[in-house]
């Protein structure tokens, strides 16, 4: 039935553009072409995230440098701050590292609340915290910037954030904040394949990392900050990526940052309106929305509407589009509808015409 759109919270749709960008023909890794590639785009990404700090770029997904901060960072204890599938596996990957960690366990819907992560680094405990801003599995978005004033309490504590599904979509200023890292994954709001991951670091982390001797290499922080000062990356990059985030970042410009925030925060409430209007309920607690992705509660215990899912998703799919039936322990009694990337208010209605076309079925 040919190519089904996607809606699913990433991998997102890719342009043609992007992927015409993500055909160039190669070029050493190590020559002056990558190095000129490098330079071109530094400023815009130190534009799109705020800061003056140098962004580095890792050919992985996002979990390789979330771990990768772990191991760089934390040396006495991390507070891992839970309130989904992903944050809760953060918690995992900081066990496996090696690491003492504790959790900071909120129910799945809520968001990670400063009063609480406050109480806990009060402990004197923690060197490090963990914080997902967008939850993708439940589509809760914390308040990073209230969290993020935490760090003027304790400035010894490295605050590592997860923006993978926001970074783009909504302000996210790293040198005001004072966090100490900030990563992305290229398959969310960037809208590019998966396999880059777009990342900054605090002169506070690399000093921290410099003391590390367990860091290991292919996420050493070290390395990527000498290496991006001469414009190129510790190891052989995706060159690929470069080429599609360079047009990326040309296309994030021409539509203009505050633009390209109000359009997201615009398409998401379309999908709460959406739901309200088929008599479903949102799964996030109120308040604390993303604005990238809407997860509907399918349940009478909400309060709200339920339906088949697996019979609703294949309904769309049959009309060309693809939804998420819901991730981890709310699979069924949550499904999620991506609004993210280079989505406007024409391909989202699209999409509403072919839930609508669903629902009549069901």
């Amino acid at each position: 039935m040919g190519h089904i759109k996607l809606h699913i919270p990433g991998p997102v749709e890719v342009s043609e553009k992007t992927f015409k960008a993500f055909s160039q023909p190669m070029i050493g890794h190590r020559s002056q072409a990558f190095k000129d590639l490098y330079a071109r785009i530094q400023p815009k990404l130190q534009q799109m995230l705020y800061t003056k700090q140098l962004v580095y770029l890792s050919t992985s997904s996002a979990w390789g440098v979330m771990e990768g901060a772990i191991r760089n960072l934390v040396s006495k204890k991390v507070l891992n701050c839970m309130c989904g599938a992903f944050s809760d596996k953060w918690y995992d990957v900081s066990k496996r590292c090696g690491k003492e960690a504790e959790p900071l366990q909120f129910d799945w819907g809520s968001a990670v609340k400063p009063e609480e992560v406050d109480k806990k680094l009060a402990t004197g405990q923690f060197d490090a915290i963990t914080v997902i801003h967008n939850e993708t599995s439940t589509g809760v978005m914390s308040p990073i910037y209230e969290i993020a004033q935490l760090k003027k309490k304790y400035p010894d504590v490295m605050f590592i954030v997860d923006s993978v599904s926001s970074m783009t979509a909504t302000k996210l200023e790293f040198d005001a904040m004072g966090i100490d890292v900030l990563l992305a994954g290229s398959q969310k709001a960037l809208a590019l394949p998966p396999g880059l991951t777009i990342f900054v670091v605090s002169k506070a982390a690399l000093a921290k990392a410099a003391t590390m001797k367990d860091r290991g290499y292919y996420f050493d922080f070290v390395e990527f900050q000498k290496n991006a000062e001469q414009n190129m990356t510790p190891s052989t990059p995706s060159i690929a990526h470069v080429y599609a985030l360079e047009s990326k970042l040309e296309d994030i410009f021409n539509e203009g940052l505050d633009a390209r925030f109000a359009r997201h925060k615009k398409l998401a409430q379309m999908t709460h309106d959406w739901a309200a209007k088929h008599g479903f309920t949102l799964f996030p607690e109120k308040g604390y929305e993303s604005v990238t992705l809407t997860c509907v509660n399918n349940g009478a215990k909400q309060g709200g509407r339920v339906v088949d899912v697996p019979k609703l998703q294949k309904l769309v799919k049959d009309q060309g589009f693809l939804i998420d039936g819901g991730y981890g322990k709310i699979k069924g009694t949550t499904f999620r509808i991506s609004n993210m990337g280079d989505e406007t208010e024409e391909t989202m209605n699209k999409l509403y015409e072919a839930l609508d076309n669903a629902m009549k079925q069901l």
